[in-house]
């Protein structure tokens, strides 16, 4: 590969987040790197857009040397939107969005703001990745395999989807391998619960989840295989492109 990328960052858990930070040290071998991201947590944000307030933007001290980097007050896609369009004297060749606290795989992509970024992307003409790994647990299959993966997807660029990378939490010796263009499985991996309690104004719903039961993933799904020890490799279709 030639071609010195220009690539922007993006993601939902805010741009002080490690994974971001691990991303760009990844990016760095493969281009000029910028980034752009949320002031705060947006998870599960999908593709929201800011619309009826101004966006706080300012200039922010990245840890690495990236070529710019910004603070946005607004969503991920938000994020995508005015760097493309408002902060950025050039136009990146991709996008990079995540590495993600958490998986989305699974109907969680419907939600995810990683996910929704990326989209954001690609509504605008410039192809994406979405990064994923666990919330809790190994990331040694991460940091092996991330530029590998990364390196290998930029060279297989998409047309109207994106592609979506969940790492698994096992040790290099656990870990089995790559699937790829896995299947979305028929599930969310937290299934969503409210508990319900009175009080001043009638009643109040807390949300709680539970995990899904690896058992019950559908074999060779995006979940089934980062829960037993693969990663994931997929690719989400945006509708409005058909």
């Amino acid at each position: 590969m030639d071609k010195k990328l220009k690539i922007l960052l993006v993601n939902d858990d805010g741009i002080s987040s490690p994974g971001i930070v691990h991303l760009a040290e990844m990016a760095m071998q493969l281009g000029e790197v910028w980034v752009a991201a949320p002031s705060s947590q947006c998870s599960a944000m999908s593709q929201k857009l800011t619309i009826f307030q101004p966006l706080d933007v300012e200039e922010y001290d990245f840890p690495l040397p990236v070529a710019g980097a910004y603070s946005i007050g607004g969503t991920p896609a938000d994020c995508v939107k005015t760097a493309l369009k408002a902060l950025l004297p050039i136009r990146p060749d991709v996008v990079f969005s995540g590495i993600n606290i958490g998986y989305n795989a699974g109907f969680d992509i419907a939600y995810s703001g990683t996910v929704g970024a990326a989209m954001e992307a690609l509504l605008n003409g410039v192809p994406a990745i979405a990064f994923s790994e666990t919330h809790v647990g190994c990331r040694e299959v991460t940091d092996m395999f991330l530029y590998e993966i990364a390196r290998e997807l930029i060279q297989r660029p998409l047309a109207g989807e994106i592609w979506n990378v969940n790492f698994p939490d096992c040790t290099l010796n656990e870990y089995r391998g790559i699937l790829r263009d896995v299947k979305i499985e028929p599930h969310c991996f937290f299934e969503n619960f409210y508990n319900t309690a009175e009080n001043e104004n009638g009643c109040a719903l807390s949300p709680y989840a539970e995990l899904l039961d690896p058992e019950y993933t559908e074999k060779g799904s995006d979940l089934w295989a980062v829960l037993h020890g693969c990663i994931a490799i997929g690719r989400v279709k945006n509708m409005l492109l058909g």
